[in-house]
């Protein structure tokens, strides 16, 4: 859908130069686009890791599901596979959306939302820090309760051989430095929203995996207010809407 957005305005660019009537559509929609390029170019990794990811669930939805389900079976941060090659292990176990690509659309407006904004205040190193502090830590500490679990015999042994990949503790690490960073009724806001949508699933489905996504969390909360501990945020963008005409300018 983006491709086709993206490909519907160059054309409609292009047919500006001789029809009028594209010429403005152009005009109304020429400041939003320049408002989105700057979003983009203000925070590089996450848009960057969105199209790997994207990329990845066109792969799981277009490829033989035999095929797909053994590479990401092979590339899980299951105890059996972190046990064998760990570092490999976790760098691509975070290149696939779980479920065969299942809620893509959740995570791509997570990350080009908030997760933009924290990379836009933290700056491109620091965000890429907690994202990995949340991804790896998170997985290594859901390996170590999975483990325990499995040797006091509170859960089967075929959990060591699941599944679990995905994006989702980077976003839920991105998510949390971000609300460190919200003010007022944005902040509870956020976390409100991120205590429910961390903790309901705890609670209800109680599984490993919402286990793991708590554990991401709170790595990814002292990964940022380290962070900030070593230097304060950015000064973000300004994102100045008037000077692009989205809204009549005052001094005039």
């Amino acid at each position: 859908m983006f491709l086709l957005v993206t490909l519907g305005w160059y054309l409609l660019r292009g047919v500006s130069q001789w029809s009028s009537r594209a010429r403005r559509l152009v005009e109304v929609g020429g400041p939003y686009t320049r408002f989105a390029h700057q979003w983009v170019l203000a925070a590089p990794a996450t848009f960057t890791y969105v199209v790997v990811f994207a990329s990845s669930t066109l792969l799981q939805r277009t490829g033989p599901p035999d095929l797909i389900d053994v590479l990401t079976t092979v590339q899980s941060t299951s105890l059996v596979r972190l046990s064998a090659d760990p570092l490999v292990v976790l760098a691509d176990s975070a290149l696939w959306v779980s479920d065969r690509g299942a809620f893509l659309t959740f995570y791509v407006v997570v990350y080009a939302t908030v997760v933009a904004w924290a990379e836009q205040r933290y700056g491109t190193p620091r965000i890429i820090v907690i994202g990995v502090c949340g991804h790896v830590f998170g997985s290594l500490l859901t390996a170590l309760v999975e483990y325990h679990a499995i040797t006091n015999g509170l859960a089967p042994a075929r959990l060591a051989f699941s599944t679990d990949v995905g994006v989702s503790y980077i976003m839920v690490a991105g998510v949390a430095a971000a609300v460190v960073l919200m003010r007022g009724r944005w902040r509870a806001a956020g976390i409100i929203t991120l205590a429910v949508g961390i903790g309901a699933p705890l609670v209800i489905a109680d599984t490993l995996w919402d286990l793991g996504h708590l554990l991401a969390t709170a790595c990814g909360l002292v990964a940022a207010l380290t962070c900030l501990r070593m230097s304060p945020p950015r000064t973000p963008p300004a994102f100045d809407l008037r000077r692009w005409g989205m809204s009549p300018s005052v001094t005039d």
